[in-house]
């Protein structure tokens, strides 16, 4: 005789009748759509990513995006031979990135798709190293940068190449120009501008950095390449600020990555090599393999890796054009401001970056006025989270770790009505926290409050002075 029927009703089932699997393989099987429950459920716990005003990644992507990306999943980028097209459809990418960035000659420039801006970046970077080496180059090599993602200290540490990252000085948010020539040397296998910093969303002055490499050239004549970090940028400047000067129009730009998953619109999982020419990247770092039906050439870190971001971002690049992604980039840079008047509007910040495009990314960062708020912007930052909003507070990176900043990154699909909503959560946690102010004086790092002078940052007077 068989045993009582299972029940008709989800939740009645066995593997709903106990806590999900957390240590050891699990032993028994369940039904996929048990399974699925299960894993549903516990996902209802994370944020919702559409507010997560931290992440510079893609949230939002459209009906025809979310199709392709099925159809694709079983599509392995790395086998050219089985999947062809989706070769081909990579390699028309690299060609109109390659066209987007004025390489000399798009239709050969070297470059490929990644998993994202950190594999890109350090694809460039050991691009940089070879060529160092090639030409001659003994010691440890290094590269200079300003303040940067951890993914250029990951390079240094994996690759056993020295970081120079220029400490910042007075009230500069960024490497300037006529620090570089002070960090360099003979061993110096490429500068790194980072074109969309993470920490305030500003550019860094890529000609700059250039004309004081030239001027470094014309007295040493050491020859220093410029890898430029556009992880955000690097699809946004083509657009809204066109006349920037900062990629291949620059012969001492030898390699970029961009994120296409981050302002390139494309979905998780998608980044962006580009050399300014063949001689740029080393033949060491190409690979033959012939175990997957023939030779193919392969130049990344991973192996094995989806091909429906390729696929996906080719999607993207002709249903939008030039003239769409000018639309939808000057639209995300309108929202932004919006967001930065308002926080203005308050009386309590001053703005680093105010999403101006000739200046940074679509990105407002911004610090307390003054130390006697009342409340500091980690405090702030926590309210926030009660009403789902995740927005980052910090301390600056080289020599201003004691200065806090709130940094909020916009993106496809945020709206002037969610920004309207935003400013309400901000002005009503602002209230909370003054109504009931901490019990102790705020450290200038937990406040992030300065007030400046022409050459320096001063602080004020202490919270514990000022009026409740």
């Amino acid at each position: 005789m068989s045993g009582a029927p299972e029940p008709d009703d989800l939740f009645a089932r066995p593997g709903l009748r106990r806590a999900a699997p957390k240590g050891g393989f699990p032993v028994p099987e369940m039904l996929g759509q048990v399974a699925y429950e299960v894993v549903h459920d516990e996902l209802m716990l994370d944020g919702v990513s559409r507010m997560n005003l931290a992440t510079f990644c893609t949230t939002w992507v459209d009906d025809q995006a979310r199709r392709l990306m099925n159809e694709s999943l079983d599509k392995n980028i790395v086998d050219k031979d089985e999947y062809p097209q989706t070769a081909e459809l990579e390699q028309r990418c690299v060609r109109m990135v390659a066209d987007l960035w004025h390489a000399p000659a798009p239709m050969s420039t070297p470059g490929t798709s990644t998993t994202g801006s950190s594999e890109a970046a350090m694809l460039g970077g050991l691009a940089a190293k070879f060529r160092w080496r090639k030409n001659g180059g003994a010691g440890v090599p290094n590269f200079v940068c300003g303040p940067v993602q951890v993914c250029w200290e990951k390079f240094a540490r994996y690759f056993d190449v020295e970081i120079r990252q220029i400490p910042l000085r007075g009230d500069r948010f960024t490497m300037h120009p006529d620090d570089v020539a002070d960090h360099v040397d003979q061993n110096t296998i490429m500068v790194v501008p980072t074109f969309g910093q993470t920490f305030t969303g500003l550019f860094e002055d890529v000609a700059g950095v250039s004309a004081a490499l030239d001027e470094v050239e014309s007295r040493t004549g050491m020859d220093i390449p410029i890898h430029v970090d556009a992880a955000s940028g690097g699809f946004l400047a083509p657009f809204c600020a066109p006349d920037l000067v900062w990629d291949f129009r620059l012969p001492r730009v030898k390699s970029i990555n961009a994120s296409g998953h981050k302002t390139g619109l494309a979905p998780l999982g998608a980044g962006w090599a580009i050399w300014r020419e063949p001689a740029d990247l080393p033949e060491e770092l190409i690979f033959n393999v012939d175990y997957l039906g023939v030779s193919m050439a392969t130049f990344n870190l991973n192996f094995s890796r989806p091909g429906g971001q390729a696929i996906t971002q080719y999607y993207d690049f002709i249903r939008l054009g030039h003239t769409g992604y000018r639309r939808v980039q000057a639209e995300i840079y309108r929202v932004s401001q919006h967001l930065a008047a308002e926080l203005t509007g308050l009386g309590y910040f001053e703005m680093i970056h105010d999403a101006d495009p000739r200046h940074g990314i679509t990105a407002v960062s911004w610090r307390l006025k003054d130390l006697d708020a009342g409340f500091n912007l980690y405090d702030l930052s926590d309210r926030l989270r009660t009403r789902g909003w995740l927005i980052a507070a910090y301390p600056l990176p080289a020599n201003r770790g004691d200065e806090t900043i709130m940094r909020a990154v916009l993106r496809h699909g945020f709206s002037v009505d969610m920004v309207d909503l935003l400013i309400a959560d901000v002005a009503r946690s602002i209230d909370q926290l003054r109504k009931n102010p901490m019990s102790r004086p705020l450290t200038r790092r937990e406040a992030g409050g300065f007030t400046h002078s022409a050459t320096a940052a001063v602080p004020v007077k202490p919270a514990a002075e000022a009026a409740p």
